[in-house]
């Protein structure tokens, strides 16, 4: 019955217009007004950005397959991950053409994630129930995202890459503001069994910024990354022209891989400790200027 009755509230939440919708999110996240007129803070222009900020190339950057031939265009090819193929439904899935190893995953959403480390332990039926279920559902909704509104659902398969440090992959996520980087974090214990991931921010040359954001700081502050600079360089070149968007980099085995970008960071409703950053980060979005 409870889980009736939640599913009966997201359907009806659907139905209530976006300006309500994030006024009323914004509430019970923060305790306070949205301002919409004058916004400030980070959190509040991200809220604006979702209403007013309707860039059409939005739709295109977030699609996790869709986006790669953008990322062909600006910065080439040699930062894809390799993919294996994209299709419509489960049922498409040419699983005998994969290897042994890959990832399927989901072009509208940021949660289907499947790693595979051997086709021949696959739940095929488990692993239909979870596609089907995540093919139905629109990110748009649940923060009112609209880059992700129009996203066509398909699934991708891309190949499986691992680290040599045995440490799982580690992600670089550059908040860039029209191809200026600002600031970046590190997340850290993302899989390990017990503990919370930990998120680490820096400015554009990496020194270590003294608040924390959805999660704690780690005990040993992340070490500035080989590839640190190049990495900075490829997030200007792919936000160029864009008000405000966070790039996501792989740096896997000292070589540098496109990850996901991302337009409305944490849906704008977390916290930063202290409040000030909030105002800080908010202070490098232009919403006066056409972009």
């Amino acid at each position: 019955m409870k889980n009736t009755a939640k599913l009966q509230i997201k359907n009806l939440l659907k139905w209530i217009p976006d300006k309500a919708y994030l006024n009323l999110r914004y509430m019970l996240a923060f305790h306070k007004k949205l301002n919409l007129k004058n916004p400030q803070t980070y959190n509040e222009k991200l809220q604006w950005m979702k209403l007013y900020d309707r860039n059409p190339l939005y739709n295109q950057l977030v699609d996790k397959y869709d986006v790669r031939s953008f990322i062909k265009d600006r910065i080439g090819e040699e930062y894809l991950i390799p993919a294996y193929g994209v299709w419509d439904s489960f049922d498409e899935v040419d699983f005998d053409s994969l290897p042994e190893e890959f990832v399927l995953k989901c072009t509208h959403d940021s949660g289907s994630v499947y790693i595979c480390r051997d086709k021949s332990k696959n739940d095929k039926e488990w692993l239909k129930n979870r596609f089907n279920e995540a093919l139905k559902g629109n990110q748009y909704h649940g923060g009112r995202e609209w880059a992700y509104k129009d996203v066509k659902p398909r699934i991708v398969a891309e190949k499986f890459m691992a680290d040599d440090s045995g440490t799982g992959l580690k992600d670089y996520k550059f908040f860039c503001f029209n191809g200026e980087v600002k600031a970046m974090f590190i997340a850290t214990e993302r899989n390990v069994e017990g503990k919370d991931v930990k998120f680490d921010f820096f400015d554009e040359n990496f020194n270590h910024l003294p608040f924390k954001h959805g999660h704690e700081n780690a005990k040993e502050t992340p070490k500035k990354p080989e590839g640190f600079e190049e990495m900075k360089e490829i997030a200007k070149k792919l936000s160029q022209g864009l008000r405000h968007v966070r790039v996501d980099l792989y740096n896997i085995n000292g070589k540098i891989y496109f990850g996901e970008m991302t337009f409305y960071h944490h849906c704008g409703f977390v916290s930063f400790e202290p409040n000030e950053w909030d105002y800080k980060f908010g202070s490098w979005i232009d919403l006066t200027e056409e972009v």
